[in-house]
């Protein structure tokens, strides 16, 4: 493994904030990782686990010991009648994996394209977009014990997948009897746990998911009947490419908020005061709101606040409006956040949960 000393993070993370790691370790196989755990300077010490840096807001200097997943590879392991199961490593990035399964005829993914990340992080945040979320398409992954330096393998329900969530997103709750993992029953994985490999099962026959407007339109502008996983993969990038910064471009760590969740009732409540507010029914019976209308129906989109904006064609992205070492802080990107969820609170009652983790 390779370890570094007071690394500057401001292009580890994809918002651009200046940062530094007091150490960093680089780890490119798995053997890496349970090298930093059997390191006696390093093991034991509290570790933070950082893909591509795309779904973080860094508030200081990281003290932790900030482990780098950058664990290369991706192929097709099995074939059967009813799926292709293709394995990646977590150090992946997230796009190239998806154009990787596109270009060598295993479908299923072409609708998560252009997501930011890696293929490591994609699990944790459990991510979706348009119509497809990791879940749907997830095999297991494997993953190493920082405390322990033991494999394990999960699967799906051992993941306990949710919106924007996962078992990784929640911290562990107290002790207990080892399970058949290895890892203590009933406890969450985070700072406990590095993926190194994430398997996905894509389904044969495949068939495209076309529910979202954004494709459907696509689809009929190009006067497509069956569209091919190909088409579909382009045209959400162009969907994606016209709503959002690029951020190579302009720092942003995509969507900030979750868009919420709310009871039927709660749902016609708000429908009597702003009728056009932007809802879709969910499986469960609940009502999910669109977090980027909440936003600019309270007038937020476009504005600034010290280097932290709020970007001009999607109120649900805040971005980096400094440059270089002139970069937005992270303390001026939660100033922000707050602000936007006092405002939606005060107006609708409801409270928006950020989706990128602050360190």
């Amino acid at each position: 493994m390779l370890v570094e000393k007071n690394v500057p993070l401001q292009a580890c993370n994809t918002f651009g904030i200046v940062a530094r790691a007091h150490t960093l370790v680089r780890a490119r196989s798995a053997d890496d990782v349970r090298a930093l755990v059997a390191d006696t300077r390093l093991g034991g010490s509290p570790v933070f686990v950082l893909g591509g840096g795309s779904n973080v807001v860094l508030t200081g200097d990281v003290k932790p010991t900030v482990l780098k997943m950058e664990i290369p590879g991706i192929r097709l392991v099995e074939e059967t009648p009813r799926a292709w199961i293709v394995e990646a490593g977590a150090g992946e990035r997230w796009h190239d994996a998806v154009a990787w399964t596109v270009e060598h005829g295993f479908p299923g993914l072409e609708n998560l394209a252009l997501i930011p990340g890696t293929v490591g992080a994609a699990p944790v945040q459990n991510i979706g977009a348009y119509g497809v979320e990791l879940q749907d398409r997830f095999d297991s992954l494997d993953a190493i014990d920082l405390a322990t330096g033991r494999s394990f393998t999960l699967d799906a329900s051992q993941c306990a997948f949710g919106y924007r969530d996962s078992v990784f997103k929640h911290a562990p709750a107290g002790a207990g009897p080892d399970d058949a993992a290895g890892l203590p029953r009933g406890m969450g994985l985070a700072g406990r746990a590095a993926i190194t490999h994430v398997r996905f099962r894509l389904p044969k026959p495949w068939a495209p998911e076309l529910g979202y407007l954004d494709l459907e339109r696509k689809r009929q502008e190009a006067g497509v009947e069956h569209p091919t996983a190909r088409q579909i993969f382009d045209w959400v990038c162009e969907v994606r490419r016209a709503k959002l910064p690029d951020p190579a471009v302009l720092g942003n760590a995509g969507s900030f908020f979750k868009n919420p969740t709310v009871t039927p009732e709660q749902c016609s409540d708000i429908i009597a005061r702003d009728p056009k507010i932007v809802h879709y029914p969910m499986p469960d019976g609940t009502i999910k709101l669109a977090a980027g209308w909440l936003i600019d129906a309270c007038g937020w989109k476009g504005k600034t606040v010290g280097k932290a904006g709020v970007y001009e064609k999607q109120a649900l992205v805040l971005v980096n409006r400094g440059r270089g070492g002139d970069s937005v802080t992270g303390g001026e990107v939660m100033t922000l956040a707050k602000a936007i969820q006092t405002s939606v609170y005060e107006r609708f009652g409801i409270r928006l949960e950020p989706e990128p983790v602050v360190v």
